[in-house]
């Protein structure tokens, strides 16, 4: 078939032209755990293509500072707190009127499993899976109204491969990857696409806190980490940069990402190809 097609949900695709030059003009954006790392990147990128982001982040002062970096709007909220989540999926809430999800907070803690404090556990999963289900729960009626959405999930290598001593955080990437592949099935057919992103180690805040934890526990000095530990099944040997994870979901909101849909892109210099 050749010549202008429609796709489901409204937007436009050609074939054999490129589509790489579509903007998120109009376009409301939210960013979890938006004050630094890859959500502070991702949402410096997505607004520079046009669209208004909301920058949500835990500590106020870092939303409201990328927010006014960005253009968009600060956004303080605990997503482990269930009052909290439920106020921001609320009918009439922030989450219930946006065009673009990108669930990205996060946290980690380092532990053997005989060590690992079931409240921090279960902590953990609270802001990494129960919290990326119910704002997608709450943004999905918009999107399915407007026939048109994105979902982006930042997982990581660790959403399928595991590590010792990370339950908590390979149980809930795992999570999130059954979770983005559901919401992939079911929005698909009403132009809305659900994918995450699995990057390796990045230069973030987080990682850099997991140094002295990873050095404790294979009895290291902290400045082998990087090359012993984190980058050891990496055949490139740098960390992957916020930015580099920020041009991707860029592009996976774009319309020439529209059949994109139930996939986990990696960005893990060559550790799964092990």
């Amino acid at each position: 078939m050749s010549g202008p097609t429609q796709a489901p949900g409204g937007s436009p695709y050609i074939s054999g032209q490129n589509l790489s030059g579509s903007t998120l003009s109009g376009r409301r954006v939210l960013v979890t755990g938006a004050g630094s790392g890859i959500g502070a990147a991702c949402a410096a990128r997505l607004a520079q293509a046009g669209a208004t982001v909301v920058v949500l982040d835990l500590d106020r002062d870092r939303a409201e500072r990328v927010a006014e970096q960005v253009g968009g709007e600060p956004l303080v909220a605990d997503l482990g707190d269930r009052a909290a989540l439920a106020e921001l999926c609320a009918p009439g809430g922030p989450a219930t009127t946006v065009d673009v999800l990108v669930n990205n907070a996060g946290l980690q803690h380092v532990a053997p499993v005989e060590d690992f404090p079931p409240d921090r556990f279960a902590h953990i999963l609270s802001v990494m899976l129960q919290a990326p289900f119910e704002l997608a729960r709450a943004a999905l009626p918009h999107m399915y109204a407007s026939g048109w959405g994105r979902l982006v999930h930042i997982s990581s290598v660790h959403g399928l491969r595991a590590s010792p001593h990370k339950s908590a955080y390979v149980a809930a990437k795992h999570g999130l990857e059954g979770l983005s592949k559901v919401l992939a099935i079911e929005g698909g057919g009403r132009g809305v696409t659900s994918n995450t992103i699995c990057p390796g180690y990045v230069r973030t805040p987080l990682v850099e806190g997991q140094i002295a934890a990873q050095a404790l526990a294979h009895g290291i000095a902290e400045s082998e980490v990087v090359d012993r530990v984190l980058l050891a099944a990496s055949s490139v040997k740098r960390l992957l940069e916020p930015a580099e994870v920020a041009e991707l979901a860029a592009y996976l909101c774009s319309d020439a990402a529209s059949y994109a849909n139930g996939s986990s892109f990696v960005l893990d210099g060559g550790w799964s190809a092990r």
